[in-house]
């Protein structure tokens, strides 16, 4: 793109597209045209110089020009004006200024020197000095904020807004019914001695419902700033009020009062100000004459200004000159007054722009070239030793000619912010002239000093007033200008800036610099960096300013950073998204602010920073939160109702409401136009801050319509509505705005009679802003159609709307016309009246009411007053009927309000739809009938007006009942105006009048009866500000009721007098009064008696909350009796009492003493729950407790019966809990239990009684957990008969168990047996009939309800259990009668060849089995050989009489009856002989070993039950133990598995054994016979009875030898 293309082609992201329309298209193509390649060229520089230039960053911020007095000459420095104590930006207007001049003590000195070279200077000198004292100080390190007290902040804020919260809500409760109540001075203004020349502010703090109206009074004379322009200051802000005086001077010594009203009473507070001189000091203003200074002591100067200078209107670029004569006598040759400009009360100072100049007697300012900031009030101040003299005028600037047609007017007050090392933030406010067409926006020009070259900072025009300017070189000095664009073209630029340098601040204390005033150049020094240290996080990001165009963020370098300077990478991230981007990759900034550019208008951004040097690039700050890019500060909405007043012939008084939620309101542009031109020209082209403005330079005699806008750094407003149209004329009194008033108009005929007619009339719309003073009437006569000549009928003015008209000719027709009359003048005559025939009435109805008002206008009611008729008719009146109907209806739409008639001339019409506009009119009645109805109403729209307020009423501490009635809106002329039943009371004898201000108030002297009735208050001169209040017989009966409690009041508490108890046992005797003031007091009593602050009592009085409170230690036998609190408020008093004998008192005292008890108690170790147990589900009782306040010495001991019960070595607390564990509660277990937890603080006991009750309790809770835990009854079939079972989780010798059988408990036989096996309780019914069949119970006894279990035994279910029973029984029959070998043959018999061999077996069975023997699987026949015997029908022998090879072999041995078979199996082994031993017989026992010479038999079943209730005893026995650990019991489970491996790898070994085979080996003449190993269970299981079971092995005979060893 070429370099000759406007800004308008250029397509930014952030540029506003909207402004790329057709219209913009045609005025950039005549703009390009109309462009200048210079132009171009050197904004082509510009852009270049920005793009190569790093990005800064800014924080938003004012600047303000300080007030002071002239700094001493000897100073090195610029003179400068000394700081006060005052503040205050250099636009601010001075708001009422009315012509003629103003004259009083003001003045305000503010401004610092505008010379270029002064401005450069001063900055120099001022870095050296700073360079100078701070080059040695070290930056302060800051600590990053922990976590933990980032915590504890927050928490405080919390619970500073819980804190705020329930105070607002304890006000609310205290004034729950928003009760009004009197001001109050909660901090009173306080006395002041200053210097004079300086300012003194007094301000206090007020409360009070409604918000009270604060006045100030000087000497008892009202404090008016309007008249004083910049001398007062009065300000109102959340209930501190202050006033300023500024550069007080000998007349501001006196006493000052500050005075506060609302309805309910007014109060005042004094203070006083003296102000001195020091005598010895010489005035610093007054130049050295060339033969030395006069002295004026004892000399007293009077100071006249004359040949002043008027209101003066200028033009941009023009030079202008004010100048003043002064007159000092005594006339003194070498005497010089100090002499003195002001703008706008800022004091201004010789520049380049404003030269000033004394001859000796005349004064003169001269404006070299004006611009539009030079625009305000100026004010000549000459001051002498004695007083002083001002003289003040405004000046008005307009814009000098645009230089292309349609352009807008330039910006004015450029300002510079917050200049850091490379960018600066430029302010400037919107022109009021806009050329015609909107302002597209704002172009910022840069100039460093010492060149003249202007080039652009910004490619795109921004319509924010506010712009960051980059690319700055650090070091120089720079100005600054604005020019506004819109479609037509570019305006003229403003005047330039102040010179700003190029440096941070936060630099400056590290480095050396000079300057070159002629360049303002400054060339800067670094010191010799120490050894590189990588900067740690920039710290508090913040995000200062955001627009639609620019980011702006600012933050603080890091704590750690070395020597070295360091410089800044700024990063952004879209919101959302975690993908961070650097912004100034190329070069990094040196400021800590950055303004961030090219960003999407509606996009919500995220920022860092990060620090780099030499070192490196440190880590990222914390990021700031999401940013939507966007304009922040929306424009100010359009100002209120905009009234003109009258001024002079060439002025006019503007007024306006302010804008609401206008957000950093800069000021307010008026604009006038002539009425019918619709051409609005500017009053003004600097921004005014109040809400009036006087608009000069009007043309007198012209009609004006006035309207008005707001504008803050976001733009202009849109226009306010316009004014009323207003001519511009003197206003009479001297500039009061009073006028003659306009015409009455609605005349009518009340009455006619021969010679007279009494007419009535409607007053003016409009009586000019002062009272009316009367009427004047003409009549003329009317003859055949013609009128004739206007005569007067009264020659003194009438004040009612009503006259009689005399000296009238009968049956003639006249016309008639007034004229009102007030302190202006006489108004011009009405339109002539229509025709009336002076005629006698003769009608019987009365005539018209007349004079009809309507007062008390709201949203659904008003009043109507009435005159009564003139005429009566032939009866009198006795009543009024009043219509209503619709201002828009038609007649047919009358319709009446009240269907009696009323007596009074006044009525409250409650009807009234809001919004509705209405008309009414009356009618009277007689008793001939109703008559003619009166004249309409105007118009009346059923609305309540902003502002409105009521009557109310007051009754103070006195117990003066009042009515109140306060308005806002009062005029000069305003007057409060009381009646009773709507006439005015004009005796004092019954109510008091008084009024202050904006507020009436009307005391009743004595009320009683005879005030009965309706009470109104009107006010004058306003829009119908009004009310009434009713007071009825009821009403009057409450007030008097509530006088009464004032006059003897009493104070009102929320709580009566209440005792509880505190820590330690203390005793708390309090209560709380609702309100009770800091004067209250309290004496608090105790059997008549009075008691005092002391050891044994407490007292408290918070004043804030009204609790009131008595503390005692404790509670001896003589504080039995009654104590009483006694309040007293100024008049008010109330006393409660509390009672506190017999036993309430003792157990008060008892607990007092226990809870003292406890406290000591809890010092050392305590049980937090004393002692309890608890049943687990599997029926362990643990013993439990809670401590606390222990430590690693505390010890526990348990105790039973006395007796320490013996636990775990190390004693361990879990969660502060000790338990004592119980597995296996039985009687033995029941006693007193007792644990001890002592140190070295102290012992606690806690005891758990577990005898008798407690043990039964215990115990029944036990019973209770194995109810719970126990099984449904099943049903189960055995050989004997039918069993029924329950299984329980543990089961416990002392449950008591009961079985029902038909809901019967059952008696047992030896047929039906209950028992227990293990954890099964069972019932067996032997041999069961159908007599057994039913429902079946166990039920669990716990000591409470207990728990059943049931089963039905019937039908099918006893059926199948019966054919199940059938079925075992057979089967038991047969198992038992079997034929079998009960044991006693080896698996293998080794043998020697040539002997003989005996075995002996056990067989049994019934019939008696048959027996066969087999060899090989085949029978063996009885013979020599082979023997085989049975004897008894139980031992089978079986005997090889003489053993040989062959008979090696299995051998079996067959049994067998009717109900079995078994067989038994042997092996053979014959082995070679060695010789003959005998034959030896030897024995087995039950594991099948062969036992040599023994007589023992194996251990039977029984042996083996006692064996097994032993070990379950000695479990009993040490079942007491304590809980151990959970590791311990870990511990146990991993060793019983172990010893569980173990046995099961016993059983495999012996199972191993079982399998090999016997060996028989001959050691002499002994021989041993091995077999495995069968334990006793394995040969006789426990199922076999004991009858059954053989007591001893067979015998195997060996010869006679072996028998008899």
């Amino acid at each position: 793109m070429s370099g000759s293309t406007p800004f308008y082609q250029k397509h930014h992201r952030h540029y506003d597209r909207g402004y790329r329309s057709k219209e913009l298209e045609s005025a950039v193509s005549q703009y390009q045209s109309s462009s200048s390649s210079s132009y171009a060229a050197r904004r082509s520089s510009s852009r270049a110089s920005a793009s190569a230039s790093a990005a800064l960053s800014a924080s938003s911020g004012l600047s303000s020009s300080y007030s002071g007095l002239e700094e001493s000459r000897l100073s090195p420095m610029p003179k400068r004006a000394k700081p006060t104590y005052l503040a205050m930006d250099k636009e601010n207007q001075i708001i009422g200024y009315v012509v003629p001049i103003f004259r009083g003590s003001q003045e305000y000195a503010s401004g610092f020197s505008d010379t270029e070279e002064a401005r450069v200077k001063e900055s120099a000198g001022y870095m050296a000095r700073r360079n100078l004292f701070t080059s040695g100080l070290e930056m302060e390190r800051t600590e990053q904020t922990s976590r933990k007290v980032s915590m504890r902040e927050s928490a405080e804020r919390i619970s500073l807004s819980k804190r705020i919260y329930e105070n607002e809500e304890h006000h609310k409760r205290m004034n729950k019914d928003s009760l009004m109540h009197a001001p109050e001075f909660v901090i009173k203004p306080r006395s002041h001695t200053v210097w004079e020349k300086q300012c003194v502010r007094l301000h206090c703090t007020v409360s009070g419902w409604p918000d009270p109206r604060v006045v100030w009074y000087k000497n008892n004379v009202t404090i008016d700033p309007m008249a004083h322009p910049g001398k007062y200051k009065l300000e109102s802000s959340y209930n501190v009020h202050s006033l300023e005086i500024n550069r007080c001077d000998f007349d501001d010594t006196a006493q000052y009062r500050v005075s506060a009203m609302n309805s309910k009473g007014e109060l005042s507070s004094f203070a006083s100000i003296v102000v001195k001189r020091f005598k010895g000091e010489v005035e610093e203003a007054l130049p050295m004459p060339r033969h030395g200074l006069i002295s004026e002591y004892g000399i007293t100067f009077d100071t006249h200004i004359v040949d002043g200078f008027g209101v003066s209107f200028g033009r941009e670029g023009e030079t202008m000159s004010l100048g003043a004569t002064v007159i000092i006598s005594p006339n003194l040759a070498r005497y010089q007054p100090e002499v003195q400009w002001y703008r706008d009360d800022v004091l201004l100072q010789p520049s380049k722009w404003c030269h000033m100049h004394w001859s000796g007697d005349k004064a003169t300012l001269t404006l070299t070239h004006l611009n539009k900031e030079d625009e305000g009030l100026y004010t000549l101040r000459i001051t002498t030793k004695s007083k002083y003299e001002t003289y003040s005028a405004y000046v008005f600037v307009r814009d000098a000619d645009a230089e292309v047609e349609g352009a807008p007017g330039a910006p004015l007050d450029v300002k510079c912010q917050d200049a850091n090392k490379d960018y600066v933030i430029v302010t400037w406010k919107q022109p009021a002239v806009d050329g015609g067409s909107s302002i597209l926006g704002y172009f910022v020009d840069r100039c460093e000093v010492g060149t003249t070259h202007w080039s652009q900072c910004n490619d795109t025009p921004i319509k924010f007033a506010r712009f960051p300017v980059t690319g700055l070189v650090e070091g120089r000095s720079y100005t600054f200008r604005v020019r506004a664009v819109n479609k037509s073209g570019m305006s003229r630029p403003s005047r330039v800036s102040e010179v700003v340098a190029a440096m941070d601040p936060a630099d400056r204390a590290r480095m050396r610099g000079t300057s070159a005033p002629w360049t303002g150049q400054i060339i800067v020094t670094e010191e010799e960096p120490a050894e590189g240290v990588v900067p740690g996080k920039p710290k508090e990001l913040e995000v200062t300013e955001a627009t639609k165009n620019y980011v702006v963020l600012s933050w603080k370098p890091p704590g750690e950073r070395g020597h070295e300077g360091i410089m800044y990478y700024v990063e952004k991230c879209v919101s959302g998204t975690d993908s961070w981007q650097r912004v100034n990759t190329e070069i990094p900034v040196k400021s800590p602010r950055f303004a961030l550019f090219d960003l999407a208008e509606g996009k919500a951004y995220s920022f860092r920073v990060r620090c780099c040097n030499s070192a490196g690039v440190g880590e990222p700050s914390e990021a700031t939160e999401a940013t939507t890019v966007g304009d922040k500060l929306d424009i100010p909405s359009a100002p209120g109702r905009v009234v003109p007043t009258r001024n002079t012939d060439t002025s006019v008084v503007v007024s306006w409401e302010a804008s609401r939620d206008a957000k950093e309101l800069v000021g307010y542009y008026i604009e006038a136009s002539i009425v019918g031109s619709n051409k609005f020209e500017p009053c003004n082209n600097k921004p005014v801050k109040g809400t009036r403005f006087i608009c000069h330079g009007l043309v007198t005699g012209e009609s004006y319509v006035f309207r008005v806008k707001a504008l803050n750094a976001a733009g202009l407003s849109e226009c306010s509505q316009e004014s009323e149209a207003i001519e511009v004329k003197a206003a009479i009194g001297g500039g009061i705005p009073h006028a003659s008033p306009t015409p009455p108009y609605g005349i009518s005929v009340l009455e006619c009679v021969r010679d007279s007619m009494v007419l009535a009339w409607k007053q003016p719309t409009f009586i000019g802003g002062a009272d009316i003073t009367g009427y004047f009437v003409d009549y003329r006569e009317v003859i055949n159609g013609v009128p004739g000549t206007w005569h007067e009928a009264n020659v003194k003015a009438v004040s009612d709307r009503a006259y009689r008209v005399s000296d009238l000719k009968e049956n003639r027709k006249y016309q008639f016309q007034v004229r009102a009359a007030n302190m202006a003048g006489v108004g011009i005559p009405s339109l002539p009246s229509g025709t009336f025939v002076c005629e006698e009435w003769t009608i019987a109805v009365p005539g018209p009411p007349h004079d009809l008002q309507v007062t008390e206008v709201r949203a659904n009611t008003l009043v109507l007053l009435y005159k009564p008729p003139v005429y009566q008719g032939r009866d009198p009146v006795n009543g009024f009927y009043i219509d209503i109907k619709e201002a828009d209806a038609e007649e047919e739409a009358w319709r009446g309000v009240n269907e009696k008639a009323v007596l009074t001339n006044y009525m409250k019409i409650k009807t009234l739809k809001e919004g509705e506009t209405y008309v009414f009119r009356v009618r009277a009645q007689n008793k001939a009938g109703v008559g003619k109805a009166s004249e309409p109403t105007e118009p009346v729209l059923a609305e309540t007006k902003p502002g409105t307020t009521e009557i109310v009423v007051d009754v103070d501490d006195d117990g003066v009942i009042s009515m109140n009635f306060a308005c806002s809106n009062l005029t000069p002329d305003s007057k409060f105006v009381w009646s009773k039943n709507y006439e005015e009371i004009t005796d004092d004898t019954r109510i008091t009048v008084a009024t202050s201000g904006g507020k009436s108030k009307a005391t009743f002297n004595m009320l009683a009866e005879d005030d009965i009735g309706i009470y109104s208050c009107a006010v004058t001169h306003t829009d119908g500000a009004c009310s009434s209040y009713t007071l009825s017989a009821e009403e009057l009966k409450k007030l008097l009721e509530l006088s009464h409690d004032h006059k003897f009041p009493i104070i009102p508490l929320k709580t009566e007098l209440a005792v509880e108890l505190q820590e330690k046992g203390r005793i708390r005797f309090w209560l709380q009064a609702e309100k009770i003031s800091a004067n209250g007091k309290i004496e608090y009593v105790f059997n008549d008696n009075s008691l005092s602050q002391g050891e044994k009592y407490k007292m408290n009085f918070n004043k804030d909350t009204g609790v009131i409170e008595m503390i005692m230690e404790s509670l001896l036998p003589e504080d039995e009796g009654t104590f009483t609190f006694q309040l007293q408020d100024g008049k008010a008093t109330n006393q409660s009492s509390l009672v506190l004998i017999g036993d309430v008192f003792k157990g008060l005292q008892k607990e007092s003493a226990f809870m003292r008890k406890e406290w000591h108690r809890k010092q050392g170790p305590h049980f937090v729950e004393y002692l309890s147990y608890e049943v687990t589900p599997e029926c362990c009782v643990i013993l439990k407790c809670k401590v606390g306040n222990i430590k690693k010495e505390t010890v526990a001991l348990w105790y039973k019966d006395g007796r320490e019960v013996k636990g775990d070595e190390k004693l361990t607390f879990t969660e502060g809990v000790l338990n004592l564990e119980i597995a296996q509660i039985s009687k033995k277990d029941a006693g007193v239990y007792e644990i001890v937890l002592k140190d070295d603080r102290g012992q606690d006991t806690s005891t758990l009684n577990l005898t008798e009750q407690g043990f039964r309790d215990l115990m029944n809770e036990v019973f209770s957990n194995i109810a719970n835990s126990s099984t449904a009854l099943k049903i189960q079939s055995t050989d004997e008969g039918i069993r029924l079972y329950s299984f329980v989780s543990y089961y416990n010798e002392a449950l008591q168990v009961t079985w029902h059988h038909k809901d019967s408990a059952i008696a047992f036989t030896d047929r039906i047996k209950s028992g227990v096996v293990g954890e099964q309780l069972w019932l067996q019914i032997t041999e069961p009939t159908e007599k057994d069949k039913g429902k079946y119970a166990i039920e669990f006894h716990d000591g409470k309800g207990g728990l059943k279990r049931t089963v039905e035994l019937s039908g099918q279910a006893f059926d199948d259990a019966y054919a199940e029973f059938q079925r075992l029984k057979a089967a038991a029959i047969a198992e038992r009668n079997r034929a079998r070998v009960a044991g006693g043959l080896p698996d293998v018999v080794t043998i020697q060849e040539l002997k003989a061999l005996n075995l002996t077996c056990n067989i049994s069975g019934e019939p008696l089995p048959e027996v066969v023997w087999l060899k090989n699987e085949r029978e063996i026949v009885s013979d020599g050989h082979y023997v085989m015997k049975l004897e008894a029908g139980k031992y089978a022998s079986f005997t090889i009489t003489t053993v040989n090879t062959t008979d090696s072999g299995k051998y079996s041995i067959l049994v067998k009856n009717k109900y079995g078979t078994e067989s038994a199996d042997f092996t053979l082994v014959v082995t070679e002989g060695k010789g003959d031993l005998g034959v030896t017989s030897y024995l087995t026992d039950a594991d099948g070993n062969v036992i040599i010479g023994c007589k023992s038999r194996p251990t039977t079943p029984t042996e083996r039950r006692k064996s097994v209730t032993g070990k379950k005893m000695q479990k009993r026995k040490d079942s007491v133990i304590l809980q151990k650990p959970p590791e311990e019991k870990e511990g146990k489970k991993k060793e019983e598995k172990k010893m569980e491996d173990k046995t099961d790898a016993l059983s495999k070994t012996t199972d191993k054994k079982k399998a090999a085979p016997a060996v028989a080996s001959r050691v002499g003449k002994q021989e041993t016979l091995q077999q495995p190993t069968t334990t006793a269970d394995e040969a006789k299981p426990d199922d076999v009875p004991t009858s059954e079971k053989p007591t001893e092995k067979p015998q195997i005979n060996k010869g006679k030898n072996d028998q008899d060893e």
